[in-house]
C-alpha cells in the first residue's frame, strides 16, 4: 500500500495543502489502530501462556515431591528479612573453625601456607635434630650434607661381575647437588625482600 501520492510535474499542486504547510497522506490512523490492537493481544496471550505454564510446571514439582511433611515443606524466607550481623556468633563460628579437623578450607590464596611449610623444612635443612634418637640417627644440616659428599663422594653400588661398560659409558659420579630440592615462591621472595628492606643496617 503507497504511503506517498506521487504527482507528476505538470499536475498542479492543490492550495489546500500548500496551506496547511505539510503532507496529509503519510499516516493512515487505521493501520495504526490495527498495529497497537494485535500488539496487545499478542502480549496479552503471550502473559496467559506464561502463567499456564508455570502453574503446570509447579503442580509436576509438587506431584514429585509428595505430600507436605516436617521435612518437606515450603517456607517463606522473606518473613525472616536481613539478618544483623552478630560479632559473638562470628567469635562461635571461628571457633568451631578452629577446632575442625584438618584439611579445613584455605582462607587465603595459599602463600602463607607454602611460606610456613617452607619454614618448617628451613628448620630441618639448616639445623641438627634427631630422626630417631633410638638408634642414635642425627640429622645434620643441608650445608655440612653438601661439604662430606663433596669430600666423600656418593657411595655407589659394586658393578655386576662379567658386565661390561659400552662404548665411552662411564660410572656417574654426583660432586656437587646442583639445588637443594625447591625454589623460593613469588610471595616469599617479597616477604624476605621487606624483612632485609627493614633490617637494621649496621655501621661498618
Amino acid at each position: 500500500m503507497p504511503m506517498h501520492e506521487h504527482h507528476s510535474t505538470n499536475e498542479p499542486l492543490d492550495p489546500e495543502r500548500i496551506k496547511r504547510g505539510y503532507e496529509g497522506s503519510d499516516v493512515r490512523v487505521s493501520g495504526v489502530v490495527v498495529f497497537l490492537t494485535a500488539l496487545g493481544i499478542f502480549v496479552v496471550v503471550t502473559a496467559l501462556l506464561c502463567v499456564v505454564i508455570g502453574k503446570v510446571i509447579n503442580s509436576q514439582i509438587a506431584k514429585a515431591d509428595g505430600p507436605n511433611n516436617k521435612w518437606n515443606h515450603s517456607v517463606d524466607v522473606r518473613k525472616l528479612g536481613n539478618l544483623a550481623p552478630s560479632p559473638e556468633l562470628q567469635q562461635q563460628f571461628a571457633t568451631l573453625a578452629n577446632r575442625f579437623p584438618t584439611p579445613r578450607l584455605q582462607t587465603d590464596d595459599g602463600y602463607q601456607e607454602i611460606a610456613d611449610m617452607h619454614a618448617k623444612e628451613d628448620l630441618l635443612l639448616e639445623n641438627y635434630s634427631w630422626s630417631d634418637r633410638g638408634q642414635g640417627k642425627v640429622r645434620i644440616p643441608i650445608d655440612r650434607a653438601i661439604e662430606l659428599i663433596a669430600e666423600r663422594g656418593l657411595p655407589v653400588a659394586p658393578a655386576a661381575e662379567g658386565k661390561k661398560l659400552l662404548a665411552e659409558e662411564t660410572v656417574p659420579v654426583v660432586k656437587v647437588p646442583l639445588t637443594n630440592g625447591y625454589a623460593r615462591t613469588g610471595y616469599e621472595q617479597e616477604q624476605n625482600a621487606k624483612a632485609e628492606a627493614s633490617r637494621p643496617r649496621v655501621k661498618e
